[in-house]
């Protein structure tokens, strides 16, 4: 399995409405196209940080599984116009657990 470790700033005070939206629409969707999500994990640190993993079962099925995400209606006509603005920065560590070890 591929896994994408993401870290997610936003903006001041944006933290919650994000991942509410997020929890609600974003979720949902991912599962539907067959994408595993971990988290998300609120930062106990810093309010305006959270950190969630992003599976797909290999690198070939990595990019048009997001394609069908990103391309799709529901990120074009609602989801990206919510959240992009709510969003300082992200990064994406790529990762590899050949061994199965997280437990969705």
């Amino acid at each position: 399995m591929i896994i994408e470790m993401r870290t997610y700033t936003t903006k001041p005070g944006c933290r919650e409405r994000f991942l509410q939206i997020f929890r609600e629409k974003s979720m949902p969707l991912h599962a539907r196209l067959g994408m595993k999500l971990l988290g998300p994990f609120p930062s106990v640190e810093n309010p305006d940080v959270f950190f969630f993993m992003r599976g797909f079962p290999d690198m070939d099925s990595r990019e048009p599984m997001k394609a069908k995400f990103y391309e799709g209606e529901l990120w074009k006509r609602e989801l990206g116009s919510l959240l992009m603005p709510m969003l300082e920065k992200h990064e994406v560590v790529l990762v590899e657990d050949p061994d199965g070890l997280v437990r969705w």
